[in-house]
């Protein structure tokens, strides 16, 4: 009797199975030294010298942000301090809020002016423009005054990067990361809902901020060599995206044109006359974007 004959071996490449049983390296100490890299161009941007320091206020905040969105992403893994660094950074952020909306009011009026149309608009938006100066000039010396040269800010950052690397970075693993994108994507899609269903000013801004939040996680974990999906075309595409910052615009011109407003009664009167059913308009356009 004839005996069958053995199965043909196959040669398995030892490498290739190590490979397939290793778990990903982790994401956190690069993230780690992103956030320190942000952190570093924030104190940097802070010691911008005479009228500088308005855009170096601008990148440091912006910068701020980044950061929180990189501890966002390890929420829960980092260890119990995230919270509390979270908080710091959001206080100083906070604290700036104050000179970088006096900026801001002059950028937006700058663009606005450059957006309209009307020469009588445009000669509006000059005058406006003239007394936004004038409060941010009065803003700086008020701020500065009680923390010359922002050196206090600056310090604080200083303390803020020695107690980023405390935090347990290397349990942060690639599929947790993703799975935190993944939420803030989700947050972003129901605001996104909620402001195009009920459209107040507080779902707008809300929507924003978690676009902007989840954008800036994006950014980070792709810094790092981290693959995420890409973002979802209508909610990011670049129309929907400038048509949100006019619509900022208007918002925070409004904002301006109340209480404790730098215009006189007479151009927040006009300056509503334009911007409400403007906004109203345009906020009506990037509803209809398909979804």
């Amino acid at each position: 009797m004839g005996t069958s004959a053995d199965p043909p071996s196959i040669a398995v490449d030892p490498k290739v199975v190590v490979a397939a049983v290793l778990p990903m390296p982790s994401p956190g100490p690069a993230l780690r030294d992103y956030a320190l890299s942000e952190l570093d161009a924030a104190m940097e941007a802070l010691a911008q010298p005479g009228d500088d320091i308005h855009e170096g206020i601008h990148r440091a905040r912006k910068g701020l942000r980044r950061v929180r969105a990189t501890l966002a992403l390890g929420d829960g893994i980092l260890g119990p301090g995230v919270a509390l660094l979270d908080r710091e950074i959001k206080h100083l952020n906070t604290g700036l809020s104050a000179l970088r909306d006096a900026h801001a009011l002059v950028e937006t009026l700058e663009r606005m002016h450059k957006r309209a149309r009307k020469g009588d608009t445009r000669q509006l938006f000059d005058l406006a423009r003239a007394e936004a100066i004038a409060a941010r000039v009065a803003t700086a010396e008020v701020e500065l005054s009680m923390d010359p040269a922002l050196c206090q800010r600056r310090g604080l950052i200083e303390v803020l990067m020695a107690a980023v690397p405390a935090l347990d970075w290397k349990r942060l693993t690639p599929s947790a990361a993703r799975m935190a994108l993944a939420d803030s994507d989700d947050r972003s899609q129901k605001a996104r809902d909620t402001a195009l269903q009920k459209g107040r000013d507080s779902d707008w801004h809300r929507w924003r901020r978690r676009a902007r939040r989840a954008s800036q996680q994006r950014r980070a974990l792709e810094a790092v060599g981290v693959s995420v999906p890409a973002s979802e075309p209508e909610v990011f595409d670049k129309r929907t995206t400038e048509r949100l910052g006019e619509a900022q615009d208007l918002s925070l011109l409004l904002d301006h044109c109340g209480k404790g407003s730098p215009f006189s009664k007479e151009r927040r009167r006009a300056l509503r006359a334009y911007a409400e059913p403007a906004l109203v308009r345009l906020r009506k356009r990037i509803s209809t974007v398909r979804r």
